[in-house]
C-alpha cells in the first residue's frame, strides 16, 4: 500500500513538475518581433494562446465585475457588479469620465469610454501580467508609455521574449498600487512586498518566497480570492486550504483549537498591518482646491490641491470585527436615510450569533466625498481631466453626472464614508503572533468585547457557544479558586 501511495505522489510531482515547466517555457525562442505596439505583441501571443485569449475575456479582471457573489442579498442578481459599476471612498469611481486614467492598470488597451471593455482579443494586455523585462509601464487608456517607448527606454520585443508565469511584482504592479498609489488601498499590500523578509509576511519573504498564486489557484484565468473590497469572486481562499491542523503540535493545542471556531486565522497571525510602509487611513475631498502647505507623515503627503487631506498610519493594530463571507455594500444610486451618520460603502456581515462567523482583522479606510444635497445619494464626478485639472466641484459634478447617467441636482454636500478591507497578507512568524495576554487577562487593548456582543472578557463570562450550565460551572471554578481555559 505504501509503494502504491509512493508511486501515485511521484506521478502527482512529476505532472506539477512539466505543468509548471510548459508555464514558464522560455518564450525567446519562439518570439521574433520586433514590435511596435501592445496589441502587436498580443497578435503573437495569440498564435499559440487563442483559448487563453478567449477564456481571460469572461473574467472579473477584464470586465472589472461580475455576478455579485459576495453581496448579501444580491447573490442571485443577474447585473454584474466592480469597479466597473461601485463607488469607494479612494479615487471613488471609474465612471465618470475617469477611465483613461484608472485603465493604466487594466489588462487591456484602449478602454477609455464608460463602455464595457472591448471584446476584442487583440486589446488584451499580456504583457502587464507576464513580462518579466523590457521595462514594460502602462500608460493612459492602458497603452504602453509612448514617452519609455520614443526613449528607447522601453523594448516591446524584449518584454515579449520574457514572458513567464505572473511574480508578485506583476500583480503587484496594480495591487500593490491600488486607489491611487502605493499602499493607498490596502493595508497589508505595497510595494515592500516585492521582496520582503519574513518577519515582513512569513510567505512571501525568506525562504518560502511564494508568488501570489501559490494561495490564488488559477483556472481558465479566473483566479480564486474573496475581498471585502469586491463585489464577486472566482473561488475563495483559505488558510486552512494549507494549514489543516495548524496547531496540532502545540502544547495549547486544545485551548487554540477552540479558539478557531470564532476567530479567524488572520486574527492573530496578523497583528499589525502596514508594517512595510504606512498606509492611507483617510481621504478627505472637501479641501480640493485650497492652497494648503502640505506636510509629510510617514514620508507621505498629507494635502494634494487636486485630491484633499490624507492621513497616514503605521504599524496598524486593525479592526476587529464578525464576518460570514458576506458583505453589506452601497450601490450607486442608493439612497442615504440619515447624511448625519457615517455611510459605509463595504462592511463585513457577521453577528456573535451567527455560528458561520468569525472575528476577522480589517482596515477601516474613512473619507469624506460629495452627496448630493437633493437626490441623497453619493455623487459620481469627473476627477482625471476634470477636478484633478480646474478644481471646480460644480463643473466635475455636472461632468460626472453626463458620463455617469446618474444625475445630479445642482446641490451638493460632503458626508463622511467608512470602507472596510480585509486583512489576509503580511502574515508574521508564528513567534510573533498574538499571545493570551494581548486579548485577555486584562492585558487587552485590541478587542471591544461588548462592541462584538460579549458581556466582557470570553475568559471571565464564557464564550458564544457555551451553554448556561456551563457558564454557572465556570463561575464557581473561579469563585473557587479554579483555572479556566479561554473559550471564544
Amino acid at each position: 500500500m505504501k509503494a502504491t501511495i509512493s508511486m501515485f505522489l511521484s506521478v502527482l510531482l512529476v505532472f506539477a513538475a512539466a505543468s509548471a515547466h510548459s508555464a514558464t517555457i522560455d518564450h525567446s525562442d519562439y518570439i521574433k518581433g520586433p514590435f511596435r505596439t501592445g496589441e502587436d505583441v498580443t497578435k503573437a501571443c495569440l498564435q499559440c494562446h487563442d483559448k487563453q485569449a478567449e477564456d481571460f475575456l469572461q473574467t472579473p479582471h477584464w470586465k472589472w465585475k461580475g455576478a455579485p457573489r459576495t453581496v448579501k442579498g444580491l447573490e442571485n442578481s443577474k447585473e454584474e457588479y466592480g469597479k466597473a459599476n461601485l463607488l469607494n471612498n479612494f479615487c471613488t469611481d471609474i465612471e465618470g469620465g475617469s477611465r483613461p486614467f484608472c485603465t493604466k492598470c487594466h489588462a487591456g488597451y484602449g478602454w477609455t469610454d464608460s463602455s464595457s471593455p472591448l471584446q476584442d482579443k487583440t486589446k488584451i494586455d499580456c504583457l502587464v501580467c507576464h513580462a518579466k523585462a523590457g521595462n514594460y509601464k502602462k500608460s493612459l487608456g492602458g497603452y504602453p508609455d509612448e514617452k519609455l517607448l520614443e526613449k528607447g527606454k522601453m523594448d516591446l520585443t524584449l518584454a515579449a521574449k520574457s514572458v513567464s508565469t505572473p511574480n508578485r511584482d506583476n500583480c503587484g504592479v496594480c495591487h500593490f498600487f491600488g486607489g491611487g498609489g502605493d499602499a493607498v488601498k490596502h493595508g497589508d499590500l505595497d510595494s515592500t512586498l516585492s521582496k520582503p523578509k519574513k518577519d515582513h509576511d512569513v510567505h512571501m519573504g525568506g525562504y518560502a518566497d511564494m508568488n501570489c498564486q501559490s494561495c490564488h489557484t488559477v483556472k481558465d484565468h479566473k483566479i480564486a480570492g474573496a475581498s471585502t473590497f469586491l463585489a464577486t469572486n472566482d473561488g475563495r481562499v483559505g488558510c486552512e486550504d494549507c494549514h489543516r491542523d495548524p496547531h496540532k503540535d502545540s502544547p495549547e493545542n486544545k485551548t487554540l483549537a477552540s479558539h478557531t471556531k470564532t476567530v479567524a486565522c488572520q486574527t492573530c497571525h496578523i497583528p499589525y498591518f502596514a508594517k512595510g510602509q504606512a498606509t492611507k487611513m483617510s481621504w478627505d475631498w472637501s479641501n480640493v482646491g485650497k492652497d494648503l502647505e502640505p506636510e509629510e507623515h510617514f514620508g507621505k503627503e498629507t494635502y494634494a490641491k487636486h485630491k484633499g487631506s490624507f492621513v497616514w498610519d503605521m504599524n496598524v493594530i486593525p479592526t476587529y470585527t464578525w464576518y460570514n463571507g458576506k458583505i453589506e455594500r452601497y450601490l450607486k444610486g442608493q439612497k442615504i436615510i440619515d447624511p448625519s451618520q457615517v455611510v459605509y460603502l463595504s462592511r463585513p456581515v457577521g453577528d456573535i450569533r451567527d455560528a458561520g462567523s468569525k472575528i476577522y482583522p480589517f482596515k477601516v479606510h474613512r473619507g469624506k466625498q460629495p452627496m448630493d444635497a437633493t437626490f441623497k445619494y453619493l455623487s459620481i464626478f469627473q476627477n482625471y481631466g476634470g477636478l484633478w485639472t480646474h478644481y471646480n466641484w460644480e463643473k466635475a459634478l455636472q461632468d460626472g453626472a453626463k458620463a455617469s447617467g446618474l444625475p445630479y441636482s445642482g446641490k451638493f454636500q460632503f458626508v463622511s464614508t467608512a470602507f472596510y478591507g480585509s486583512i489576509n497578507h503580511e502574515v508574521a512568524p508564528r513567534d510573533k503572533a498574538l499571545k493570551c495576554g494581548d486579548c485577555h487577562f486584562g492585558g487587552n487593548k485590541r478587542l471591544d468585547w461588548k462592541n462584538l456582543g460579549y458581556a466582557g472578557d470570553p475568559m471571565k463570562v464564557g464564550g458564544r457557544f457555551d451553554t448556561v450550565a456551563e457558564k454557572t460551572s465556570k463561575a464557581a471554578g473561579r469563585s473557587a479558586g479554579g483555572k479556566d481555559i479561554a473559550r471564544q
